[in-house]
């Protein structure tokens, strides 16, 4: 944090901000004296053998809170995890924050996607970070390279709703808010950059009130479909005609649309 420290102590106070992450952080053990804050428990993990790519949570130090450990501590995640207990009547929240390196390799992808489906299946979960997938268009769920695509198949299995909306770092949307729970997450704002940081803060609320709210979203039982059918279905596309001239971004909406079709 360096310089931001100071400033982000003074948004804390004037915000009242229950939770504060933040990804890319370039702490070590040298740090630790000076990165407390009151009125905060922190949590952090630290990059091991290079500098930058850390994760930290602060978590208000009203809350009853506790970090938890997914998958296997060996496992090569810049990530975090922490269970908020809930107020009376209210559930628990996990809250994580994660960074993922833009060269992160497929082994390291592989275990924090293990992590997020372990962590969506708990309760109600709000995880935030640096993704760094800029070619990924949220509008019409696609991406250009594998890695992007992989990581839509990771939040497909596992959320419903990616709210940011806007773009986080120089026209690219790389800072990411998911959740697990439709209406958990509300009024997503970009608040400007922390001290000489080129991302954008994002703000948002968690809706407690709505916690225990059934979700209107449609879950399909695909223990009961008919996939030789489904794989009928899409064998009878005359496929070299239908996308005879197409783009790759026209081509998939065209076989989405013929996909979605089949699986209704």
């Amino acid at each position: 944090m360096g310089n931001k420290q100071e400033e982000l102590e003074t948004c804390a106070r004037l915000q009242g901000y229950d939770l504060i992450g933040i990804t890319e952080m370039w702490w070590d053990s040298s740090y630790d004296w000076s990165v407390g804050m009151e009125g905060y428990r922190l949590f952090r993990k630290d990059r091991q053998g290079r500098r930058g790519g850390g994760v930290a949570l602060y978590v208000n130090d009203q809350l009853e809170c506790m970090e938890l450990h997914l998958g296997m501590e060996e496992e090569p995640t810049k990530s975090l995890w922490v269970r908020i207990k809930g107020r009376t009547g209210a559930g628990d929240i996990i809250a994580g924050v994660c960074y993922r390196p833009p060269d992160q390799g497929d082994r390291a992808d592989e275990a924090l996607y293990r992590q997020i489906g372990a962590a969506s299946h708990l309760q109600a979960l709000v995880l935030m970070g640096d993704f760094n997938h800029p070619d990924i268009c949220w509008r019409d769920n696609a991406a250009e390279r594998k890695q992007s695509r992989k990581f839509l198949e990771c939040v497909d299995d596992n959320f419903p709703l990616q709210v940011i909306e806007e773009p986080t770092r120089r026209g690219a949307m790389l800072d990411l808010i998911l959740t697990n729970k439709e209406g958990l997450v509300g009024d997503v704002k970009l608040k400007g950059s922390l001290g000489c940081s080129d991302h954008e803060m994002v703000e948002f609320r968690i809706l407690r009130a709505v916690r225990r709210a059934l979700s209107k979203l449609t879950t399909l039982d695909f223990s009961r479909a008919d996939f030789g059918l489904f794989r009928d279905l899409l064998g009878r596309i005359p496929w070299d005609k239908a996308l005879e001239g197409r783009g790759a971004q026209d081509s998939w909406l065209i076989f989405k649309g013929h996909l979605l079709q089949a699986q209704e």
